[in-house]
């Protein structure tokens, strides 16, 4: 009982330990800050919600940061997911070293892509901005999802494809009705963890911006005269943006689960 108890107060310190930050941006959101600076509080109001999109150079960046997020998931999702059935399901030459290679992406530090594909960027000629950015952006999103996706494809029966291949589906439909709704967890957090990854990416950003700004170079670069507080209600909005699709896509989950178990019983 008293083990029980210590983990539990262990947890909900580790938990608040984690979210204090969170918190605070939060709060601060909500601070009647009356000069540049940001970091003492001075009084409560709602004015900066009011006034969220005053800042037009912040807007374009959020804007950026949210419309490459969107466009790098979607791409991700789909070269992702089909790299991990094939990873997943297939024995073909070269496999080890594309798993390994997937593997080195997601440990190699940040710096390390942006510089590179900094350089090769400046090699062919290619103007870096916008589309600059989305490609990086795909490029560090796509073994998250593919890794994801491979989890779920080889714990897959594969019993129920060949049941409905048995029955006269043809492949793609056996792929749309029978595959794609059973790794469609994988693939919802495979596109979570890409879009969460692209909204705040820093490092790899600041090399192939050029002249783009997105919200993380836009706040940074605002660090050195004083952060607005419409910054802390921007990231409070993404924040529970983010929380909201992380738990409907786990209530998503959990239902499906219980329908399985109902149905298996």
């Amino acid at each position: 009982m008293k083990r029980g108890r210590l983990l539990g107060a262990y947890t909900g310190l580790v938990i608040a330990y984690l979210c204090l930050p969170i918190f605070v941006m939060i709060l601060f959101g909500f601070n009647d800050t009356k000069g540049r600076y940001n970091f003492t509080w001075q009084g409560f109001t709602l004015s900066w919600y009011r006034h969220l999109f005053d800042i037009g150079g912040l807007t374009d960046a959020l804007v950026n940061s949210l419309t490459i997020a969107v466009f790098a998931t979607i791409l991700s999702v789909v070269l992702g997911t089909t790299l991990g059935l094939a990873i997943g399901r297939y024995r073909f030459r070269g496999k080890a070293g594309l798993d390994l290679m997937l593997f080195a992406q997601i440990a190699t530090p940040e710096i390390v892509l942006g510089a590179s594909l900094l350089s090769l960027f400046i090699s062919l000629g290619v103007p870096r901005g916008y589309v600059t950015i989305l490609v990086a952006h795909v490029m560090f999103c796509i073994p998250f999802v593919a890794i994801t996706v491979q989890a779920r494809v080889v714990g897959l029966d594969r019993s129920l494809e060949e049941a409905a291949l048995d029955l006269g589906a043809t492949p793609l439909v056996t792929f749309r009705k029978v595959t794609l709704p059973l790794i469609m967890p994988a693939v919802l957090a495979g596109g979570l963890l890409s879009f969460a990854l692209s909204i705040d990416d820093f490092v790899t950003t600041s090399f192939n911006a050029g002249q783009t700004s997105t919200f993380p170079l836009w706040v940074y670069g605002a660090s050195r005269i004083g952060v607005p507080p419409q910054v802390n209600v921007m990231g409070t909005l993404i924040f529970v943006v983010g929380v909201g699709f992380a738990v409907v896509t786990a209530f998503s989950n959990r239902q499906t689960r219980g329908g399985r178990e109902v149905g298996a019983r």
